[in-house]
């Protein structure tokens, strides 16, 4: 039997099957006329500008420095001139600081240092090189690649596990990475156990992508310490502590990280820009991210970070017709963008294209207490009652029951017959204790 976890839920037909629309074309390149680079891509601190309006900068140029022990640096991804330093609407409530080039249309990088090759590389120099690349996570969390990496005092990891679920609706952007660079990525997880010291690497891919498993485990042969394995294909099986206990059979305790479990976990296309990072000296500048939904050519681009979703749409053919609402990432953890302005960032893997339809907000009834939400519930948490919780204003009963917990997979909403808005409360509920915590 495939390896799978208790819960989750298996979206219906025509949203899952979103993913042929995109699955079967090859990645190409879009260069955008103009980027608008946010400082604050990664959780942490956002990075502290170093040019200024006026500024011709390079290709892979450092044009933002890492601030606080999360920071990482920001690089140009087109060469040209700096038109604004200001800040700008994204993804975020409020607007954000954000560096704007005007590309020049010639590509002219930067000097790139390689540190080695995979496997002669001094382990000690990898971790550096990935902060230095401005690498974090690629699969939608942005968290820090280089902290992640460094295991802490005290702490062991025995397992690396490479994250080929992509199970997100829509979303093909880790497929076709999987498929057209699957030596790059194994390159990648090498370097990760060389970094770490750990011996074993797995990379886990849900059993609806054939080519995909028949593309790594080729890849993988004659690689120390890398395997190949086939999930159940069910949603959120990418979620992380859902991978580990799948993979290991290992729980990460309630309000843990993941290695207190004894695994790290990280986006293949992470690997890969890990591996470009050590070998070819090359920073986080660009991304392969899906174009699908309302749009008149799907397909997967690799876009330079910064670039505007106008451009991304255009770049496959302009919207349909009845398009109405955008999200950057899938249907189901995605975030609305506000308008088309908005910049593809470093953990941008889609850009999908709702209809009207589709982008109905569906009315809040009742709860009729049927115990879905619970029975589907990844986290084996009790949505329902912590709704019931953040209504009455009690934000300290429901994280109690795991609010903290819950990994915002929308799974409790999809299945809930009342349409009640769970995630929504969730995610609304954990903003005002961040706050609460910060004043």
């Amino acid at each position: 039997m495939k390896r799978t976890f208790k819960g989750g839920v298996h979206p219906l037909r025509e949203i899952h099957e979103g993913k042929r629309f995109t699955e079967d074309c090859a990645v190409r390149p879009l260069v955008p006329g103009q980027v608008t680079i946010p400082v604050g891509m990664h959780i942490g601190a956002p990075s502290a500008p170093c040019v200024k309006k006026g500024d011709v900068v390079r290709l892979g140029q450092v044009i933002a420095e890492p601030v606080g022990g999360l920071g990482l640096p920001v690089h140009a991804s087109v060469s040209g001139t700096v038109v604004a330093v200001e800040e700008r609407q994204q993804l975020r409530a409020k607007p954000e600081l954000c560096i704007t080039i005007e590309n020049d249309m010639l590509d002219d990088w930067v000097e790139l240092t390689p540190v080695g090759e995979v496997e002669t590389v001094d382990p000690a120099a990898i971790i550096p090189a990935v902060r230095a690349a401005g690498i974090c996570g690629m699969g939608g969390a942005a968290f820090p690649t280089h902290v992640k990496m460094t295991v802490p005092e005290g702490k062991r990891a025995d397992i690396v596990i490479l994250n080929g679920a992509e199970c997100e609706p829509y979303l093909t952007a880790d497929y076709r990475n999987m498929l057209e660079h699957p030596d790059r990525i194994v390159d990648g997880l090498r370097l990760i156990l060389r970094a770490t010291g750990v011996s074993r690497g797995v990379i886990a891919i849900e059993d609806n992508k054939p080519e995909a498993i028949a593309a790594m485990e080729k890849a993988v042969e004659g690689r120390t310490g890398c395997e190949v394995m086939a999930l159940r294909t069910k949603y959120p099986q990418g979620g992380e502590k859902q991978l580990i206990e799948v993979v290991t059979g290992r729980q990460v305790p309630r309000g843990q990280l993941p290695i207190e479990a004894g695994a790290l976990v990280f986006n293949v296309s992470t690997a890969r820009a890990i591996a470009e990072a050590v070998t070819e000296g090359r920073p986080l500048i660009e991304r392969i991210t899906t174009v699908a939904g309302c749009v008149k050519e799907p397909g997967n681009l690799l876009v330079r970070v910064g670039t505007p979703f106008q451009e991304v749409v255009d770049a496959c053919g302009g919207l349909a017709d009845g398009a109405k609402k955008a999200f950057a990432g899938g249907p189901m953890t995605g975030l609305c963008a506000p308008d088309l302005s908005v910049s593809v960032a470093k953990n941008n893997n889609g850009v999908i294209l709702f209809d009207e339809a589709q982008a109905k907000a569906l009315e809040e009834g009742p709860c009729i207490r049927c115990g879905r939400c619970v029975g589907v519930c990844p986290m084996r948490l009790m949505p329902y009652e912590m709704k019931f919780d953040v209504e009455r204003g009690n934000l300290e009963r429901a994280k109690a029951r795991g609010l903290m917990d819950c990994v915002l997979c929308g799974a409790c909403a999809y299945i809930c017959p009342a349409r009640r808005h769970l995630t929504a409360a969730f995610k609304t509920a954990r903003e005002e204790l961040a706050a609460k915590a910060r004043r």
